[in-house]
């Protein structure tokens, strides 16, 4: 049961539910409680340790149902046939062949365990050997459809595939009708072995197939995502900002309260023989971070501005002192907005202000100099998302120098290829004078590294 219930976690991980060893391990010890024996109890038990959520609840709960539903063979002989016999046995005198069958002799007597089991047509005997045998054939690491065939010739050769056609060619010498009965029982057996590995694939494969579709996704061009996979790549900018959540906000406090200085710990407590009761720390000196963030939501980059939304609102959970703001032709701070909403809330109010506009840097830029320059100190990132494009206006380059001379660094983001900066109205050649940093975002895996370098740098 221990390896099934990792096979099981496994498969629980490939259905969306987030598993870590901590759970699997107070999984097992709720298992050991309440026992196998009881189906109900054992899904109630694993889905109250390991299921965190409605969702996670649900998805658990189906990939127990499939998990623990063992396909059984077919049972493709028909009770008259045994009746048939039966009144054969009556009115006439047995052949050779059926003596064997129902007299002192075994009907499977000098056969493999394989036959004796398909002959006896004993359901849990033969549910539990393809169970075992799938255990052998490693099914759990099953990855891809073409793997079908594969995988069902590694569990049929493990329940010993090869003895049984040796049995048949010799029934078929000595007892042509019971080898008919045992060549029924193989398709039965074989059709049995395919459903095993169809489940395998369905619980097992999931996570390799999210997997890959995912990296597709993360190297796809934003600006070109089809409108199909849009659902697809916000779910993708989600867990991109649940990893950011996780790798930067755990470390929190134990980087305030710094690293014990046993120096200065021993010194302090010298009068008690040594023993630590006051502890001294080294405290390596931070400045705090602060970001700004200003993220172009007009009309020609406004299905990339969905998803650069979705970051600076993960931003917001990360970093403590966050500023965000949306522009078109003129410029609205919407960091209460971020702060107080769901993402998909935020981003509809937000693109419903000033979203799908004409882009005007220039005008843009005024509004940030005459209302929030004062957000600026030597302690601030500033980050520009968007693709310079000021339809041919004036750029206002002079107050971007301006914003990069108050703060400590200045960053653009562009969702545009580098081959087309500098092209048309696009401006990023001259804004990219006073940046810091100028990084190409098209791809949602461009943008993580670009957000996750700006945050590792005050961690």
């Amino acid at each position: 049961m221990r390896e099934n219930l990792h096979r099981f976690f496994r498969a629980a991980r490939g259905a969306g539910v987030h598993v870590s060893p901590a759970e699997s391990i107070d999984a097992m010890r709720a298992v050991a409680q309440v026992g196998i024996s009881d189906r109900a109890v054992l899904r109630d038990a694993l889905l109250l340790t390991l299921a965190k959520s409605q969702d996670e609840k649900l998805a658990l709960g189906d990939c127990f149902d499939l998990f623990f539903s063992q396909p059984e063979p077919r049972q493709d002989q028909p009770e008259a046939a045994g009746e048939d016999h039966a009144a054969q046995g009556e009115d006439q005198p047995p052949s050779a062949g059926s003596a064997s069958e129902a007299g002192e002799g075994q009907p499977s007597q000098g056969l493999g365990p394989l036959a004796q089991m398909l002959l006896s047509q004993d359901r849990n005997a033969i549910a539990a050997a393809i169970a075992s045998a799938s255990g052998a054939a490693s099914l759990s690491d099953i990855r891809y459809s073409t793997q079908r065939g594969i995988f069902s010739s590694r569990i049929l050769d493990a329940m010993g595939l090869q003895r049984l056609r040796d049995d048949l060619d010799q029934l078929t010498a000595t007892n042509p009708s019971l080898a008919e009965r045992l060549r029924a029982a193989l398709d039965a057996l074989r059709e049995a072995v395919r459903d095993t590995v169809s489940q395998g694939l369905a619980l097992y494969a999931r996570e390799e197939a999210e997997n890959l579709r995912n990296e597709i996704l993360r190297n796809a061009p934003l600006a070109r995502i089809e409108r199909r996979q849009v659902a697809e790549m916000r779910a993708l900018i989600r867990q991109i900002a649940r990893r950011l959540r996780e790798r930067y906000s755990k470390p929190r406090k134990r980087q305030r309260r710094g690293h014990l200085d046993v120096r200065r710990t021993l010194r302090r407590n010298a009068a008690w023989g040594g023993v630590p009761f006051l502890t001294a720390w080294k405290r390596k000196h931070r400045d705090r971070p602060k970001i700004v963030a200003l993220c172009d939501v007009s009309g020609s980059v406004a299905q990339v501005s969905d998803f650069f939304l979705l970051l600076i609102h993960s931003l917001h959970e990360v970093v403590d002192d966050v500023r965000s703001f949306a522009f078109s032709s003129h410029l609205i701070e919407v960091s209460e907005i971020l702060e107080t909403k769901s993402p998909e809330e935020a981003m509809s109010e937000i693109m419903s202000k000033v979203g799908f506009g004409s882009s005007d840097y220039g005008s843009s830029l005024v509004d940030f100099e005459k209302e929030f320059m004062s957000a600026l100190t030597p302690q601030t990132t500033v980050i520009v998302l968007g693709d310079a494009r000021s339809n041919n206006l004036d750029p206002r380059a002079d107050i971007l120098r301006r914003i990069s001379e108050r703060s400590k660094r200045l960053v653009w983001l562009n969702p545009e290829g580098r081959l087309a900066w500098g092209f048309g109205d696009s401006e990023m050649p001259r804004y990219a004078t006073f940046c810091s940093v100028v990084r190409q975002c098209a791809t949602a895996q461009q943008l993580e590294r670009a957000v996750s370098d700006i945050v590792a740098t005050y961690q």
